[in-house]
């Protein structure tokens, strides 16, 4: 897969960052897969990321939200005070970063067997909620003609 580099885009546009991040995070994604995570939709305005970090500590995970991106990062401490014959469970340091959309708020995190969980919740504000808007006039029954003086 080709890659592109967007830089000649921002000298000329105003506003579209945001865009241009997008699109080069869609083409990172393929790059590292680790560790592993699904993304699921509980409710239509709930959602969960949960990810599987094996041999990571509550205290090794950061969990860190701005706006409209959740970061994760696990660093493990450097020393190994065992020797390893095989070392299958990757426990090398990492950092992942999802974009939300627009009012998609963390709302916790839970750490248990091995799979960390990000809770998140859409919550639109009330100004922004499509709302009814009545509608005023006179009745038909209402209307009175006006005498029309002569010019």
């Amino acid at each position: 897969m080709r890659t592109y580099d967007f830089s000649p885009l921002w000298r000329s546009t105003i506003g579209f960052d945001r865009l241009f991040d997008l699109a080069e995070a869609a083409q990172r994604a393929g790059e590292d897969n680790y560790p592993p995570y699904n993304i699921e939709r509980l409710a239509d305005d709930r959602y969960q990321i949960s990810l599987a970090v094996a041999g990571f500590q509550p205290e090794e995970i950061s969990v860190t939200a701005e706006q409209n991106v959740v970061t994760i990062e696990g660093h493990k401490p450097d020393k190994v005070e065992r020797e390893f014959l095989y070392r299958g469970i990757s426990t090398r340091s990492f950092k992942r970063q999802y974009s939300l959309a627009d009012h998609v708020q963390v709302k916790g995190a839970i750490f248990d067997n091995g799979l960390l969980r990000i809770e998140l919740v859409r919550e639109i504000p009330e100004a922004m909620k499509p709302r009814r808007i009545a509608i005023s006039g006179t009745p038909a029954g209402n209307v009175q003609q006006i005498e029309a003086m002569a010019a």
